[in-house]
């Protein structure tokens, strides 16, 4: 959520950058409007109480004068102001909420790198690494190699949850495995520290960290708890320390979080999308970074590092791209996404989402830092490492062979008992 201080002294840099997303003004002069009449309530409210404290000084005088008429017409007067003083307090509260709520709604100021395109149409290489595989017979998709090698379980897992849901089996469940070991190693050794988050989360929690009612049709709820099953350990971890002030000394904070993640996936979907490609639950190792404000673009950069060396050492091709101001969401400032080739489909698909949100996820958190001026809002950043069954779609696309078996990256070999391909399940 962007500061009212913005909305205050500098709503033409708010209107700029809804310019570059293509999104008309009316919610910023919305916000603005109802901030300068709950700034007139308070006002109002405060010369009430004002008046309210003269009348009752008033009611004291007249008393001790025994001029007890003057006396009850005061504290007639005092009921009056009281009675207005609480209407206008209602009335406060009621714009404020209503400021707020259209103000979580506007999203984040774009960073000046960021390309300008409608759509995804428009996002732009920022990088090219590893060779693209050269088959010598016709490559299946990954579908095709885990029915053969069944790999994988959907129609059971369907009869006992439903679609989109599988049971993972034999050499690709301990390929997952050593993914998930090997992604949390590699990012303790770079400082970050491992953190399992709650698997739910409350609905201001939730609020705090994006925009419900963006994501909202893509979540499960609980019912009759007001709980939310997390879409990603990005959430909790990031929320881990709303309504708190924190300590420069401890910052920057860097978490790795492993997490189920649940989602509902709604809307149809591509012949690429299905098998364990687009699904309604899935493991995922999450970088999240909360940091002083002067620091964050530097750690975006290092959790784009962290992301190419981890994705390069597993010896896959990929592509990093800039996303453009109409794919962005409304949280980040500025997002890279990984897209991992696919030869079944013939096409890049998103395996990583690299984001810096800048104070807006903290402000909506109310998580600021320490300073002798006042308490400051920090920064917070976000990216996936890996998102299991779409690495292990992209390992088994990758790194097929013509039997249908599938080369295990050289790096997760040891983490295999020295396994080097993947051989099939018997049932």
């Amino acid at each position: 959520m962007l500061s009212m201080e913005l909305f205050r002294n500098d709503a033409d840099k708010i209107r700029a950058d809804h310019d570059k997303r293509g999104i008309t003004h009316e919610r910023i002069d919305k916000v603005i409007e109802l901030d300068q009449l709950w700034r007139n309530a308070l006002k109002d409210m405060e010369d009430g109480r004002r008046e309210r404290n003269q009348a009752a000084r008033g009611i004291a005088d007249a008393k001790k004068s025994g001029d007890m008429d003057s006396a009850n017409s005061i504290m007639a007067q005092v009921k009056d102001l009281g009675e207005r003083i609480a209407a206008l307090d209602e009335k406060a509260n009621s714009l404020l909420e209503e400021r707020d709520v259209i103000r979580m709604r506007i999203p984040n100021l774009l960073h000046d790198a960021v390309p300008v395109g409608d759509d995804e149409g428009g996002n732009t290489q920022h990088s090219l690494h590893g060779q693209k595989p050269d088959f010598s017979f016709e490559p299946r998709t990954h579908n095709e190699l885990i029915e053969m090698n069944k790999w994988v379980d959907l129609e059971r897992a369907a009869k006992i949850a439903g679609s989109r849901f599988f049971f993972l089996k034999g050499d690709l469940a301990r390929l997952e495995l050593a993914l998930q070991s090997y992604a949390v190693d590699f990012l303790i050794d770079r400082g970050f520290t491992l953190v399992q988050p709650p698997v739910m989360m409350n609905r201001d929690a939730y609020e705090g960290v994006t925009d419900l009612s963006d994501f909202e049709t893509v979540m499960y709820g609980i019912t009759p708890d007001p709980l939310y099953m997390i879409a990603t350990s990005e959430h909790p971890l990031t929320s881990m320390y709303m309504d708190e002030v924190l300590e420069p000394s401890i910052l920057p904070i860097k978490m790795v979080g492993v997490s189920p993640c649940f989602r509902r996936e709604v809307g149809a979907h591509g012949l690429s999308d299905r098998g364990i490609w687009r699904v309604h639950q899935f493991t995922k190792i999450e970088q999240v970074v909360i940091t002083h404000p002067d620091d964050s673009w530097d750690h975006h950069e290092d959790l784009l590092k962290n992301c190419l060396d981890l994705w390069n050492a597993l010896d896959l091709h990929y592509e990093v791209v800039n996303i453009c101001t109409g794919d962005m969401g409304t949280v980040a400032a500025r997002k890279y996404d990984l897209e991992a080739w696919l030869p079944g489909a013939n096409a890049y698909k998103e395996i990583v989402s690299c984001s810096n949100c800048t104070d807006y996820q903290a402000n909506r958190l109310h998580m600021r830092y320490r300073t002798s001026e006042g308490n400051e809002a920090v920064h917070t950043l976000n990216s996936t490492a890996v998102a299991t069954s779409r690495a292990l779609v992209a390992i088994m696309e990758q790194n097929q062979l013509e039997d249908g078996r599938v080369k295990v990256p050289e790096c997760l070999v040891p983490l295999m008992g020295g396994k080097g391909h993947l051989e099939p399940c018997k049932w």
